[in-house]
C-alpha cells in the first residue's frame, strides 16, 4: 500500500494538465481553421482577439497584386514600340512601286531611300491613319540611298530619332514598314553587327551599315528600326542575297543608321542637296576584272582626284591604302570607309601587265 500511494497521489494531477492542453490545442487549431478562411480570423489569430458576435460587420480583403512575368512584360514592351512608331510611318506609292517611309519633323518631311523614289518627283503618300496626301520630292543622296519627300498636312506625328552610336549587339529592334503594301506590319529581331559596309545593287556603298535579324522584306525599305524604348535607330534598306539558291537570305537585313539618315536629311532639307557627305571620292566608275583580281576603271571623271594621279580608263585598282580591291564591290566598300582629304596609295595595273603605284588625295563624295 505504502508503494501504491505516491502512484496514485502522483497520477492525479496529470489529468487536468493534460486537459488543458487539449484545450489550448483545440483553440490553436480552431484559430488555424478561421485563419484559412479569411481575412477577419488572421486579424484574430494575429491579436488574440475574435468578433463579438455575428452581426460585426465584414471586413475588406485585399488581393495582393500579381507580378508580370518577363514574357508579359516585354510583350507590353512591344506594343508600346509599335504604338509609338507606326503613327509616323507612312507608305509611299511611285509609279513603279511601293515603299515606306518616316516622318522626319512637323513641316511634312519624309525621309525615306533613294531607291524608293527611284527617279520620281512626285508620290502618293497614305499616312498611318489612311489618309492620302500627295507628296513631291525634296532631294535625293545616293551614296548613302537616302531621300528626303514632302507633304501638306496637319496634325503629323514625327518620330523621335535616336543615337545610333550606342547601339549594341543583341539589342532588341522592330522594323516597322509596309512590306508587301501591308501596312504598318512589324517584325522583330535584334541587332546582329554594327559598321558594316553594305554594297547595294545600284553601286552604292553603305558604310556604318546595321545588321539585323528583323525581316526586312519587300516595300520595308525606307521605314523605321526602332528600338525598344521607341526610338528610330535605323532606316532599313536590303536584305542580304543567298548567292546560291537566289532571294532573300534569312535574318540578314541592313538598316542605315539613324545618325548617318538625320544628318543627310536635314542638309537635304535646308539646302536641297547634300553639302557634305562625310565620304570619299575617287572619281572613276569600275567594273569587276574579268581575267584577273582588280576593279576596272571603265570611266575617269575629269578634275576628279583619280583624274590628278594620273589613272586612266582600261587600268585595274588592285589596292587602295593598302587593303586589296579585287571587285568594283570591294573597291566601293573600302572608299566608304576612308576620309575626304586623306591621301592614299593606291595600286593599279595597267593593261599591258605592268604595275604602278600612284599616291591619290581622295575628294568628297558630291551630293
Amino acid at each position: 500500500m505504502n508503494d501504491d500511494t505516491p502512484k496514485t497521489t502522483a497520477a492525479a494531477p496529470d489529468r487536468p494538465r493534460r486537459r488543458a492542453s487539449r484545450l489550448r490545442l483545440g483553440l490553436a487549431l480552431a484559430a488555424m481553421a478561421i485563419a484559412l478562411v479569411g481575412g477577419a480570423g488572421i486579424v484574430a489569430a494575429i491579436t488574440g482577439t475574435f468578433p463579438r458576435s455575428a452581426s460585426a460587420p465584414a471586413r475588406t480583403t485585399t488581393t495582393a497584386p500579381v507580378t508580370p512575368t518577363l514574357a508579359q512584360a516585354l510583350q507590353s514592351e512591344y506594343a508600346a514600340v509599335i504604338s509609338t512608331v507606326s503613327p509616323s510611318v507612312v507608305v509611299i506609292e511611285t509609279s513603279s512601286g511601293l515603299g515606306s517611309g518616316v516622318i522626319f519633323d512637323t513641316k511634312g518631311d519624309i525621309v525615306t531611300n533613294a531607291h524608293v523614289v527611284d527617279g520620281s518627283k512626285t508620290f502618293k503618300v497614305t499616312l498611318a491613319n489612311g489618309a492620302e496626301l500627295p507628296g513631291k520630292l525634296v532631294g535625293t543622296f545616293t551614296g548613302d540611298d537616302l531621300a528626303v519627300i514632302k507633304v501638306d498636312g496637319t496634325n503629323l506625328q514625327p518620330a523621335t530619332f535616336a543615337d545610333s552610336s550606342k547601339l549594341v549587339v543583341g539589342d532588341i529592334v522592330l522594323a516597322v514598314g509596309n512590306p508587301l503594301g501591308l501596312q504598318s506590319s512589324v517584325t522583330q529581331g535584334i541587332v546582329s553587327a554594327v559598321g558594316r559596309t553594305v554594297a547595294e545593287p545600284n553601286g552604292a556603298a553603305l558604310p556604318n551599315a546595321i545588321q539585323t535579324s528583323a525581316d526586312i522584306n519587300p516595300g520595308n525599305s525606307g521605314g523605321a528600326l526602332a528600338d525598344i524604348n521607341g526610338d528610330v535607330v535605323g532606316i532599313p534598306t536590303l536584305a542580304a542575297v543567298d548567292q546560291q539558291i537566289g532571294g532573300s537570305a534569312p535574318g540578314i537585313g541592313f538598316a542605315i543608321s539613324s545618325n548617318t539618315a538625320t544628318d543627310i536629311a536635314n542638309q537635304l532639307i535646308t539646302d536641297g542637296k547634300v553639302t557634305n557627305s562625310h565620304r570619299a571620292f575617287l572619281g572613276v566608275q569600275v567594273a569587276d576584272a574579268t581575267n584577273a583580281p582588280g576593279a576596272v576603271v571603265v570611266s575617269v571623271q575629269a578634275g576628279s582626284p583619280a583624274a590628278t594621279a594620273g589613272i586612266t580608263k582600261g587600268e585595274a585598282i588592285t589596292s587602295v591604302d593598302g587593303k586589296p580591291t579585287a571587285t568594283a564591290d570591294d573597291l566601293l566598300g573600302v572608299l566608304a570607309g576612308l576620309t575626304p582629304g586623306q591621301t592614299v596609295k593606291v595600286s593599279i595595273e595597267h593593261s599591258n601587265g605592268t604595275k604602278a603605284t600612284v599616291t591619290v588625295v581622295l575628294g568628297l563624295l558630291p551630293g
